[in-house]
């Protein structure tokens, strides 16, 4: 059984509801259908480089997600449904493993494999409401209303309901069955649209190496800018990036997460670390040459203020980032 008063939370991501309402939302209404994306294979000779350029740009920060939903309390479950088997979704499937996402594989039984995934979602969480019944909170990763029935059900039961989906693709009727609900785009460290198409409409132009070969993109999404957790298909292993800037990323996400959640101007330096810790466990502030978590976060001055006037230590985000 849980302590008293520790919260524990189950994540439920309807995967093809949420890559295919982010692309629409990005590239206009029904578009991934007329693309033909889910069969896309970006890794095939005569892929169409315009295609794989809209993916990119629809990218779905799946890091993102399961940071908002471990601001809740400790993750016990997260789950992803969809047909891995699809190209789209497949470019996923190293990063989802590596933040420890139990893929279910949903075969289609018919032509659209229609209401496939919200039925076997809905199924194994009321399962797992009666299996474990020290769960708080529930996150459902999905906008469609075919959810609500599911929504409403683990309320009754005693839980915490939080609804996290796309803008323009999520049903009124699910927010008002979630206790509370979030758009992607809102979410710490998600990229809005508008930015993402000026950066792509003027790219950086690459510099030339020694070797004459051009130079690595600084774009968003690349691997020198990317946020732990950040949705780059067929990226390298992310353990082989600077463990120091990592760090720096995971202690801007976390404060921005406990900003927002606790509409504080300042927050406790533990609750900080408790959030980093549970945004990756790896985290040791030792492990990077610091002795404690205050000298950490002193050292990430144009990220992180410390307030240590008072004997109760308090962190904020730098209010120049704040401000973006």
């Amino acid at each position: 059984m849980a302590e008293p008063g520790v919260t524990r939370v189950a994540v439920y991501i309807d995967f093809d509801n949420i890559v295919i309402s982010r692309y629409d939302q990005v590239h206009g209404r029904s578009q991934f259908q007329r693309d033909k994306v889910r069969a896309f294979d970006r890794a095939e000779t005569s892929a169409e480089p315009d295609i794989a350029d809209k993916l990119r740009r629809a990218t779905v920060d799946i890091g993102a997600v399961i940071d908002f939903a471990s601001s809740f309390g400790t993750l016990v479950l997260t789950r992803a449904y969809a047909d891995w088997s699809d190209p789209v979704n497949a470019d996923y499937r190293g990063q989802l493993v590596s933040r420890a996402v139990d893929l279910v594989q949903l075969f289609p039984a018919a032509a659209y494999a229609k209401n496939g995934a919200d039925i076997r979602l809905a199924v194994d969480a009321v399962e797992d409401m009666f299996r474990l019944p020290d769960l708080t909170h529930v996150v459902i990763v999905a906008g469609d209303s075919d959810y609500i029935a599911l929504a409403q059900r683990c309320r009754r039961l005693g839980r915490y309901v939080v609804g996290v989906g796309v803008a323009g693709s999520t049903s009124r009727s699910l927010a008002a069955a979630c206790d509370e609900l979030v758009t992607y785009d809102a979410l710490p460290g998600v990229i809005p649209i508008d930015t993402a198409q000026s950066a792509t409409e003027q790219p950086e132009t690459p510099k030339a190496e020694p070797d004459g070969r051009a130079g690595t993109s600084s774009q968003p999404g690349s691997r020198r800018t990317r946020r732990p957790g950040a949705a780059v298909p067929n990226e390298a292993d992310p353990d082989s990036e600077d463990p120091q800037q990592l760090a720096t990323s995971l202690l801007e996400r976390a404060l921005r997460l406990g900003h927002e959640k606790d509409d504080a101007d300042w927050l406790h330096s533990s609750a900080v670390k408790s959030q980093m810790k549970r945004m990756d466990p790896s985290f040791s502030e030792r492990a990077l040459g610091y002795r404690s978590f205050s000298d950490f976060v002193r050292s990430r001055e144009a990220v992180a203020e410390l307030d240590e006037t008072t004997t109760a230590r308090l962190v904020r985000l730098n209010p120049t980032l704040a401000e973006r």
